[in-house]
């Protein structure tokens, strides 16, 4: 893939698009991470606080709705994407995405910068993206509204995922919820930061931030702002995490004192949460598999402030002494609750659920067996997925006596699981937050 120069390099071409364009390449060309990708191409490119926010509009748009722009520009252009030259895919991808689903972009800059895009990479399809995109100035929306989404299979290409995803949520939850779930995963993520009460309060934080208070650590972006090129980042002052991934922590409750663990830690939001929660005093043990994640998170706690934890390179499968007065178990999962902030994760085949509940029930019986009597276990996954949730808890339930579910439905009523109500699950239609499960167990003294 050829790279893009720096802005004074870019011509006709606004750098929140050339950043886009690049980040959509990266993605479906190299398989890329969608945020990694991003964050790398705006801070190359230099991107100031508005030209980031595009710049994630655009790409997280474009990844997310794959699908869909695909079916609108073989519509227009008569041949299958796959056929398409890469960057002239991407292009057409991005250029149509800005034309069919946002309203306040100049379809001039759309069409004209896209195919600046091509010609810079494939000359000779730039005619061809300057054909179709012009068509779908006209066109695209008409086509995409035209689209049914009576069943699973429907509704999947007119919100742009992979089938198994819409017939799991179809047959979980019934039709509606289902579409639901799926419109939401396309539009922004709720931007939530957390506040590092080991160094300052949210209250404090707000005064520095464009953001508004929710809570005693949450706040909410009111407008543009580059989280991880802030100074309040590199201080250690604030954590991006959605308010039901803060929910976690709180719902294990650790207290001064106590000795945590956490297993599968990296990248540290939790970890250094439930530090903030324990005012730094006590032990985390935080055990994480992979070497680099785990020295990111050494670094992360060392940001944080987050003096306690104790980070160990292990397998979260080998069980370990009885030792513990607080398990946090957050194992790998299919991410289906977190689509709208990860736009690439539903295009990956690595996550299905069925490839991931054992591993799960594996990690959840080596928490289980390094807990003290009388101590509290969470497990927690972001996703929304019967199977990787509640059945894996079921079925650890029913297989071992000493440990019984706490009613964290009653602490949390709003965000309380549907058909089984001890247990939380956030929607991101219904909470505005991510898809998380929540379930908390006890182990008889």
């Amino acid at each position: 893939m050829q790279n893009l120069d720096l802005p004074s390099g870019l011509g006709p071409i606004a750098p929140a698009r050339a950043c886009a364009y690049a980040v959509v390449r990266r993605v479906f060309e190299q398989d890329a991470w969608a945020d990694r990708a991003l964050h790398g191409e705006a801070k190359r490119l230099r991107l100031d606080a508005r030209d980031l926010a595009l710049a994630t509009q655009l790409s997280y748009g474009t990844v997310q709705r794959m699908a869909t722009l695909d079916h609108v520009i073989e519509r227009l252009a008569r041949r299958s994407s796959k056929k398409l030259d890469a960057p002239v895919l991407a292009a057409l991808r991005l250029g149509v995405f800005q034309l069919t689903f946002l309203d306040r972009v100049p379809a001039h800059a759309a069409v004209g910068e896209s195919v600046e895009l091509a010609k810079r990479d494939a000359p000779r399809g730039a005619g061809l993206v300057n054909a179709v995109l012009r068509r779908a100035a006209r066109e695209g929306r008409k086509i995409v509204a035209q689209l049914p989404d009576r069943t699973a299979e429907q509704a999947a290409l007119r919100h742009s995922h992979p089938e198994w995803i819409a017939r799991l949520w179809f047959d979980a939850f019934g039709a509606e919820t289902a579409r639901a779930l799926m419109a939401a995963d396309n539009e922004p993520a709720e931007p939530s930061l957390r506040a590092n009460t080991l160094k300052t309060t949210a209250e404090e934080l707000a005064l520095r931030l464009p953001a508004h208070v929710v809570d005693e650590e949450a706040l909410i972006l009111d407008g543009p702002f580059d989280t991880f090129g802030a100074p309040e980042w590199e201080q250690g002052l604030l954590m991006p995490q959605s308010r039901a991934a803060m929910a976690v922590a709180r719902a294990l409750a650790p207290t001064q004192g106590e000795r945590v663990l956490d297993l599968c830690a990296a990248p540290g939001g939790k970890t250094t949460h439930l530090a903030a929660l324990m005012g730094d005093v006590g032990e985390i043990v935080a055990v994480e598999k992979h070497p680099g994640r785990a020295e990111a998170l050494r670094a992360t706690a060392e940001r944080m402030g987050a003096t306690i934890v104790d980070v160990r390179t292990a397998d979260a499968t080998h069980p370990l002494e009885p030792t513990f007065d607080r398990v946090l178990v957050d194992p790998p999962c299919s991410d289906l609750g977190t689509l709208a902030s990860r736009p690439d994760a539903r295009w990956r085949k690595a996550g299905r659920p069925e490839a991931l509940a054992s591993l799960q029930r594996e990690i959840l019986e080596a928490g289980a067996s390094a807990l003290k009597p009388g101590g509290t276990l969470v497990y927690s996954t972001c996703t929304i997925s019967p199977i990787e949730n509640e059945r894996v808890v079921a079925a650890f339930l029913a297989a071992h006596e000493d440990f019984a579910a706490t009613d964290l439905g009653a602490d949390l009523p709003l965000w309380k699981h549907p058909t089984m109500p001890q247990y939380l699950q956030t929607f991101p239609h219904r909470d505005r937050t991510d898809g998380f499960f929540v379930a908390r167990l006890r182990r008889r003294a």
